[in-house]
């Protein structure tokens, strides 16, 4: 096969990190072009619904609901534990007041969503936004409270934020398992052959990162919302990990619970669809 794959991807430092090799044209795919779209991952969540990516990443919420659509490559995903998404309030605001909400959000679609709502056991009420815009709200008193994900782990202190309570941590606990945030998928009409060609390619592209940790700086300065090298190093350390090389047996099996527990909960339809390409 030759052509484009439009390659939709966060700007956020792990996955400029990550796949810099790979839309730079330092790891190739022979006989196709490798175009990078970067937009934020509600927004990438958001174009899936409608099929526009070839290759995108999404949230695993997301990928709940277009698996039909699309297909779960093994290498690529943010997966880990100790970084769960954070919900985050002003001092003095209690656990039970901030869930009353309304609860500022990355997106609907995002996992972040889907944990709180699996937390609580109801949906909780939420005011979606960018996921820079969250803390803001929050030390503005806008919202009581806010769920931080991406470099916002490591930057809600300085707005005078607090933590409440720790998502991550509480899967963690639940399951045993790595927590499943955002993977990248193909859409199923490229078909299987298509599939493993990309997701070696996007394995390659994670092991030349590592290999050549200097060569995507410039690359990663120009899209990161947070500029401190050193929160930008912590981002990548703690969101690229061995299971963005390949989600390996212990990976799939924290997703497959994911989608069972969404699933029991009615927070995703049933779907006999395979999440992975065989």
């Amino acid at each position: 096969m030759s052509g484009i794959i439009n390659f939709g991807f966060s700007p956020c430092p792990n996955d400029t990190f990550a796949f810099h090799a790979l839309v730079q044209g330092l790891v190739s795919v022979p006989g196709l072009e490798i175009r990078p779209h970067l937009a934020d991952v509600e927004e990438l969540n958001q174009m899936a619904l409608a099929g526009q990516l070839e290759m995108t990443k999404l949230s695993f919420h997301a990928l709940g609901r277009v698996r039909r659509r699309y297909g779960l490559l093994s290498a690529g995903a943010a997966l880990g534990r100790g970084c769960g998404p954070l919900l985050v309030a002003r001092p003095g605001t209690g656990l039970d007041k901030a869930c009353r909400g309304p609860v500022a959000v990355p997106g609907r679609l995002t996992t972040a969503h889907l944990l709180l709502t699996l937390y609580l056991g109801r949906p909780p009420q939420v005011r979606p936004m960018i996921f820079s815009q969250v803390m803001e709200e929050v030390a503005r008193g806008r919202v009581p409270a806010g769920l931080v994900i991406h470099e916002g782990r490591f930057t809600y202190p300085e707005l005078g934020l607090v933590e409440l309570l720790d998502l991550g941590r509480w899967w963690e606990e639940q399951t045993g398992l790595p927590l499943p945030l955002g993977c990248i998928a193909l859409r199923r009409d490229l078909g299987p052959e298509l599939a493993h060609r990309l997701q070696a390619a996007l394995a390659q592209s994670v092991e030349y990162a590592w290999a050549h940790p200097r060569a995507s700086a410039d690359f990663i300065a120009r899209h990161a919302q947070e500029m401190d090298p050193e929160v930008t190093r912590s981002h990548i350390q703690l969101y690229v990990n061995q299971y963005t090389r390949e989600l390996g047996e212990e990976g799939r099996r924290a997703v497959e619970e994911m989608m069972t527990r969404a699933q029991a909960a009615g927070l995703l339809p049933p779907d006999p669809t395979p999440l992975a390409w065989e």
